[in-house]
This record gives C-alpha cells, sequence and structure tokens, in this order.
C-alpha cells in the first residue's frame, strides 16, 4: 500500500484507523459505566447500546455518495470531527442518559464517516495486485485498535470496579483531537494521480449496485462473518459458564480468536497471491464453519485454545477479502458507495442474523448457537459458487 499512497498518507491512515476503532472501544464501555453511575433503568442501557447503531444505519448508503462526491479525506475529517464532539459532548454535558444516547449516537455517525473514508482510500488507490493487502493491514490496524481501547480503559480504571469516567472522557477527547490532526497526514489528492472516476460517481443507486455482478453475495458474506465473529463473543462466556471454564480462560480464548485474526491480516497478502482470493476465501469460511462446529463439543481446555486459534484465522480472514472483493465489484467512482452498503448490511446482519439463531437454538444452550453459527457460515460457501473473485 506504501507504494500507492506514499509512506506519510500509509503512516498515518493506519494511526487513524487504529484510533478510531480505539475511540470506539473506549467511549462506549464508559458510556454505559457513566450510565451505570446514574442508576439507570435496564431498558435505558438497551436505548444507549441502540444509538451507536441506529443513525449509522440510516446514513451508511448516504455517507458512500458522499465519500464518492467530496473525497475520503474530506469525509474522514468530518466524521474525526464528530468523534471529537462526542467525545466533548459527553464530558462536558454527559450527567444524563439522554446526553449519553446523544453522545453515543454522535459516535456512531463519526466512527461510520471515518471508516467509509477508510476503507475507500484503499480501495480508490491500492494497485489490484495488492488490494487483498492493503484491506489486510487497514483491518489489523482496526484489530490493534479494538484491543488499544479496553486496554485504556483498564490503565484508567485500575482496580476498580467502576472506572473513572470522567477521566476516560477527558482522555477520549484528547484522543480525538489526535485523530483529526491525524487526517491531514493522508493525502488529498492520491485519487486524482490514480484517475479515480469522481466525475461519474454520482451516477447510479443502491439499486442498481445490488445488481452489479457479486456485490449482493460479498454483501451477504461480510455480514455473516461479521455477526458470528459478534455471537462467539456473547455466546463464548455462556458456553463457558456451561461447562465450568473461569472467566480468566473465557477472556484469554477470546484473546486468542483476537491474535490469530491479527496473525491472518498481516500474511493476507502473501497468501492470497500465493493461493488466490476465491480459494482463500472459500478455504477461510471452511475453516470458520469446522471450527463453529467444534465448539459445540465438550473437549479438554488446551485443544479448546487450539480450536479458537483456527476460528481466529477464518474470521479474520474474511472481513479484509469482503472488503477488496466488494472494491473489485464495485463501479469506479461508487466504491464509497458500495463499501458504505456493506456497513449498513453488516449492521443489519448484526442484528438479524443473532436473532434468528437465539430463536433456532432456543432451549439447547451456547452449543445450538454455534452449531447454528457453523451452519450459517457454512451456508455463505454457496454464494461463492460461480463467483469469479481473482480478475
Amino acid at each position: 500500500m506504501i507504494g500507492e499512497l506514499g509512506r506519510r498518507s500509509t503512516a498515518a491512515l493506519l494511526v487513524h484507523s487504529t484510533l478510531i476503532q480505539s475511540l470506539t472501544f473506549l467511549l462506549r464501555p464508559a458510556a454505559t459505566y457513566r450510565a451505570l453511575e446514574l442508576d439507570v433503568p435496564g431498558l435505558a442501557l438497551g436505548l444507549l447500546a441502540a444509538s451507536y447503531a441506529v443513525f449509522p444505519l440510516l446514513l451508511a448508503v448516504p455517507t458512500g455518495t458522499l465519500v464518492d462526491r467530496l473525497g475520503e479525506r474530506r469525509l474522514m475529517a468530518a466524521g474525526a470531527a464528530v468523534v471529537l464532539a462526542s467525545a466533548l459532548f459527553l464530558l462536558l454535558w454527559g450527567s444524563s442518559i439522554a446526553a449519553l444516547i446523544i453522545g453515543t449516537a454522535l459516535l456512531g455517525v463519526g466512527q461510520l464517516a471515518c471508516v467509509v473514508g477508510q476503507q475507500a482510500v484503499v480501495a480508490n488507490n491500492a494497485a489490484a495486485s495488492r488490494m487483498d493487502s492493503a484491506f489486510g493491514y487497514l483491518t489489523f490496524a482496526a484489530s490493534l485498535g479494538q484491543a488499544v481501547g479496553p486496554l485504556a480503559i483498564s490503565l484508567v480504571g485500575g482496580t476498580a470496579i467502576r472506572p473513572d469516567t470522567q477521566a476516560i472522557f477527558l482522555l477520549s477527547a484528547c484522543m480525538g483531537l489526535v485523530l483529526l490532526v491525524t487526517t491531514f497526514g493522508i493525502s488529498a489528492t492520491v485519487s486524482a494521480r490514480k484517475g479515480t472516476a469522481r466525475p461519474n460517481s454520482g451516477k447510479g443507486n443502491v439499486a442498481s449496485l445490488l445488481k452489479t455482478p457479486g456485490v449482493a453475495r460479498a454483501l451477504a458474506t461480510s455480514a455473516t462473518v461479521l455477526s458470528v465473529v459478534d455471537l462467539t463473543m456473547v455466546y463464548l462466556p455462556v458456553l463457558g459458564s456451561e461447562r465450568g471454564l473461569t472467566a480468566a480462560t473465557v477472556g484469554a480464548l477470546l484473546a486468542v480468536r483476537a491474535v490469530f485474526s491479527m496473525v491472518s491480516r498481516i500474511l493476507l497478502g502473501h497468501v492470497s497471491r500465493k493461493l488466490g482470493r476465491k480459494r482463500l476465501l472459500v478455504a477461510s469460511l471452511a475453516l470458520s464453519t469446522v471450527a463453529l462446529a467444534a465448539m459445540a463439543v465438550p473437549m479438554p481446555v488446551l485443544l479448546l485454545f487450539a480450536v479458537m486459534a483456527v476460528l481466529g484465522l477464518g474470521l479474520g480472514i474474511g472481513q479484509p477479502l469482503t472488503m477488496s472483493w466488494l472494491s473489485a465489484q464495485a463501479p469506479a467512482g461508487q466504491r464509497g458507495r458500495a463499501l458504505a452498503l456493506r456497513l449498513a448490511g453488516n449492521r443489519v446482519g448484526q442484528v438479524v442474523l443473532p436473532s434468528v439463531i437465539g430463536v433456532a437454538a432456543a432451549g439447547v444452550g451456547a452449543m445450538g448457537v454455534f452449531l447454528a453459527s457453523a451452519a450459517a457460515v457454512g451456508g455463505t460457501l454457496l454464494l461463492l459458487r460461480g463467483v469469479r473473485l481473482d480478475d
């Protein structure tokens, strides 16, 4: 990716990706802790959680249109400014559930703009032969940020059951300012140098984009993989409880999954060039299916760690590959819109798939959830039949 963007722009883009994820995984738990301090009812906590996703779901496609028309850096700067505003709002006025909901909604909107802009930078500027590698590095940086955010809570909160949320909001505001400044380290002219077709960016709509060969299948595959990642985080503690595993063991299992996902993303470009994008995606989905099914089988803890490592490799590959697949299939000048549509599809999948799997596995426990998740991921293999990913 350095060759296309330049060393400075590449570094700024990866730092930007790490920072926005760090802020998200720092501010959202902090808002929850503040709500607990306020003794809000359970329904209000549900509204707080939903506020992060609702507006991005509604604004995802318009945001994609904006990035195609205005350019990636402008959208990322606007998103960073909104995230900074979110942190400042929570710092100064986050003393009621209504204020927490507003601040969290702002965070969701700003995060959406930043992520769509980041992905569009890669899609519009990375050479076709390096697309998988570029998205691998971008998602590795995002994974790193998702680890840094919770770690920051631990450092600020110390051993307290409820950390000092005011200190976390202040730290977040400082990080938000760095995020905004970092945006301007990304070159504003890289797309123009490569001849990205901005004049055509206003043409077409969502319906026509969905009719583009491969786009709908890429969206469905991406949503399924991301939803299963969420299900793993939610139901692994349940599985551990059913099998008598300690919370520390469950945390270590989740950490192993995350680490192996990061490893798979660092090596993605090299492996993709060796095997081909389609073959690698099929292999990653097959590995994920087998690992999810194996989770339902009682086994020694050490073997469970090995299964989680395999699951991390499989699920870690799926996300960046669907990004590069979608970028390759989308018409020039509509890649930002296509990637935004992917994010919207992911949010829908995060709501629908867990609900369907939860109903299907009712009464069976966590074992049923993992078996149903294996069936869902395995089903995406059917979507790859007849699709050409390596052009």
